[in-house]
């Protein structure tokens, strides 16, 4: 089978090539968000692959002078109504940009459903959107990539295009999850001008600006197999331990063996990296705790982190039932025959887990400019092995890979903090399932700054398209979710 390669969320995926090609029209009839049936365009959308001239430096006018590159979007006009409906544009993220249109679903069939222009944007440094080409991640070339050159993009590419569809009455809002969902808060924060209001989906938009506990994240995926079965935790953290103990023996035969690996280990570095791609799988599993099988980040099925607590559960033995758990999302058509510790994971300055190739590549660099993110294990108040990450190892690998010195706090000054009170117009949605909701707002700060915690959700379930396996909380926060955003439109409209 022919297969692509793809990062998103730091991770690699690789999925069937038919996977990366647009949807096609099925029927004219569907039921829209009210349960009744519309007769409106089909709602899988054709979107049209398009670049934008874009600037390369937005704030200095002197070194790249008027210098442009061409940065990917995708558009589809079929549910609009022209020059008056809405403008839905996600704010894309580390990744490749069709990913995200494919699966964020519940924007198109909300743009059929308000007759709205939807715009998925590709992020600089991310999928085909590279400022000069394939030297952009040297250095300096790699110093325009920032939060704040990317919101520009956003910022810039909406108002050109408003202009060119006749769209200037049209109001915007902008979408996004995860980090496409941080930079959704960051666009009506920094240009309120432009847009009208935002959907953050699963935005942590505190803990990757310093703010809360090292120890959160892992402990919140810990808590995502305890909620299932206490035993799993324990089981999984047992798995872990002997591992320890084989690892002090140099026992690296045994090792070897029980995980399959291509190559038997050698060293105290060879288990660290062991360690952190065993831990990277159940992130992953925790994260994509979906109700039913996906292909978003890899190739899952319903309820993985069931799937995986059954398997250590299931298994004679530990070490053999932690590679079986860990082939759940390393191996999930079971074509591999040894796992490469080197290949499948890759260390670096996010400890969830960069990917792999030029996607990795950029959200490596944002790990050790902007984003802070010093999550660490510590086998107490998580299932994981100790493996700490200091804002000092942080700066000494960044040092050494980039040549840059973090600046813990600057995204914090630069966008708000958690003093957002005077802020207005911004859903933040979180699920309980998630592990990175605990890094994001979770409690409504006004009336206008409204948060939804979807009690059986995993990371940004709620962008999904509808599917019969749905659990009521996500059905009940995209209610609520579009009948505020056609508020915020129709107040636009009034202005």
């Amino acid at each position: 089978m022919n297969y692509s390669c793809i990062h998103y969320d730091r991770h690699l995926h690789c999925l069937k090539r038919f996977d990366f090609l647009p949807p096609t029209f099925t029927s004219n009839l569907y039921i829209n968000l009210y349960g009744q049936i519309s007769q409106h365009t089909d709602p899988k959308p054709q979107f049209k692959e398009k670049y934008f001239p874009q600037i390369m430096d937005h704030f200095n006018f002197n070194i790249m002078g008027n210098g442009t590159y061409e940065q990917r979007y995708l558009i589809t006009d079929q549910y609009w109504k022209r020059g008056s409906g809405p403008i839905f544009f996600y704010t894309g993220n580390e990744g490749d940009i069709w990913e995200f249109a494919l699966n964020s679903g519940f924007i198109t069939e909300l743009a059929a459903e308000q007759r709205a222009l939807v715009i998925f944007a590709e992020h600089r440094y991310y999928g085909k959107s590279l400022p000069f080409g394939q030297d952009s991640f040297n250095i300096p070339e790699v110093g325009l990539l920032t939060v704040e050159q990317a919101l520009a993009d956003y910022a810039i590419m909406i108002t050109e295009l408003k202009q060119q569809l006749g769209a200037s009455a049209c109001p915007v809002i902008v979408f996004g999850g995860s980090y496409g969902g941080m930079l959704s808060v960051y666009m009506r924060l920094r240009y309120p001008n432009i847009v009208a209001g935002a959907l953050a989906a699963s935005a942590p938009i505190l803990s990757t600006a310093g703010m809360g506990e090292s120890k959160q994240f892992f402990q919140d995926v810990t808590s995502d197999f305890e909620n299932y079965a206490p035993e799993c935790r324990d089981a999984v953290r047992g798995a872990f331990q002997r591992l320890q103990d084989l690892a002090q023996m140099e026992d690296y035969g045994h090792i070897q063996s029980a995980f399959s690996l291509c190559k038997t280990p050698s060293s105290y570095e060879d288990i660290h990296q062991l360690n952190g791609l065993l831990r990277n799988a159940f992130t992953l599993m925790a994260m994509l705790d979906y109700p039913y099988s996906t292909h978003f980040m890899g190739s899952m099925p319903a309820n993985p982190v069931k799937v995986a607590c059954d398997t250590m559960l299931g298994g004679a033995d530990l070490l053999h039932a932690l590679k079986d758990t860990a082939g759940i999302v390393y191996n999930s058509t079971g074509d591999l025959t040894c796992f490469d510790l080197y290949t499948l994971y890759v260390e670096c300055a996010d400890p969830t887990g960069c990917g792999l190739g030029f996607n990795s590549l950029a959200w490596d660099y944002q790990a050790c400019t902007e984003i802070e993110m010093c999550y660490e294990s510590n086998n107490v108040s998580d299932m994981f092995p100790p493996m700490p990450f200091t804002e000092k190892h942080r700066e000494q690998y960044c040092s050494k890979r980039w040549g840059v010195i973090p600046r813990p706090g600057w995204l914090k000054t630069q966008f708000w903090g958690d003093a957002l009170s005077t802020a207005s117009n911004i859903i933040f949605s979180n699920g309980d399932l998630d592990p990175w909701a605990n890094g994001g707002v979770r409690r409504s700060l006004s009336s206008s700054l409204i948060a939804i915690n979807i009690s059986e959700g995993a990371h940004h379930l709620d962008l999904r398209e509808a599917n019969d396996a749905d659990p009521a909380s996500v059905i009940k926060a995209r209610k609520m979710e579009s009948d505020t955003i056609a508020q915020w439109v129709k107040m636009e409209k009034e202005r």
